[in-house]
């Protein structure tokens, strides 16, 4: 089974604290599991932690994670080498891509060595469901916000761009991201950019804006278009999403 079209679900949240784990999937990760269609076996998800390094603790805390989901999780690492022979057919055959956080610069380069990005576009095109938080947000994207190159943040304007939009993510924890954002949508450096609060998702049906999705109460998503030399932002109002049993 596959998405019917390409489909992306770009979030700032799909974790939290788990019950007898580290770390537990929360309803965005499972919404987009739902989205894929995998239904009357075990959905297949790959994860790739490529921006904080293919670190080692957190595949196995989102191995556990998926565990305890009922999901079958596929690590792709790049870190030395690629961990799987043929990864254009391993991509392929999974339900839901699941991107770390992390550096989104040092992704967007990664990737592009071993022509990963061309590789998710074909697997979009293909109705796996690309997904993701922060970083593994960001990349779908034109560009966005980053503190990749630092504390003090900076634009990024090279992600894939599968998504002809910017993209503002933990818009309401981080509080240089909504004035960051605002400046860069007014003088042209980011087109109209689509934001998350966090815990918030925005799924998106082929490169339109399907609807905004939460898994926590009181947070939105937001919409920041160009008017003049002026940066425009409209809230909308996320659909709540059933809580994932703890």
């Amino acid at each position: 089974m596959s998405a019917p079209e390409p489909t992306i679900v770009a979030t700032s949240g799909g974790h939290r604290p788990g019950g007898r784990t580290v770390v537990a999937f929360d309803s965005l990760v499972h919404h987009a599991v739902e989205l894929s269609g995998a239904h009357g076996r075990r959905p297949r998800v790959l994860y790739i932690g490529t921006a904080i390094g293919d670190a080692e603790h957190f595949t196995a805390r989102m191995t556990e994670a998926a565990r305890v989901a009922g999901f079958d999780l596929t690590p792709l690492h790049l870190f030395p080498m690629p961990n799987h022979d043929d990864v254009e057919g391993t991509v392929l055959e999974q339900d839901v891509v699941w991107v770390m956080g992390g550096s989104v610069a040092n992704l967007l380069a990664v990737w592009r060595v071993h022509g990963l990005d061309r590789i998710l576009r074909r697997a979009w095109q293909a109705g796996v469901v690309l997904s993701g938080v922060s970083a593994g947000s960001i990349c779908w994207f034109r560009g966005g916000t980053t503190d990749s190159f630092g504390p003090e943040l900076r634009p990024v304007t090279n992600a894939l761009g599968l998504l002809p939009y910017g993209n503002g993510v933990h818009y309401d924890t981080d509080p240089g991201r909504r004035p960051l954002v605002h400046r860069l949508v007014a003088d042209g450096t980011l087109p109209t950019t689509h934001c998350t609060d966090d815990g918030v998702g925005l799924v998106y049906r082929g490169t339109e804006l399907a609807e905004a999705v939460a898994e926590a109460p009181g947070k939105s998503a937001y919409l920041v278009t160009r008017q003049g030399d002026t940066a425009v932002e409209e809230r909308l109002q996320p659909r709540r999403l059933p809580p994932v049993p703890r």
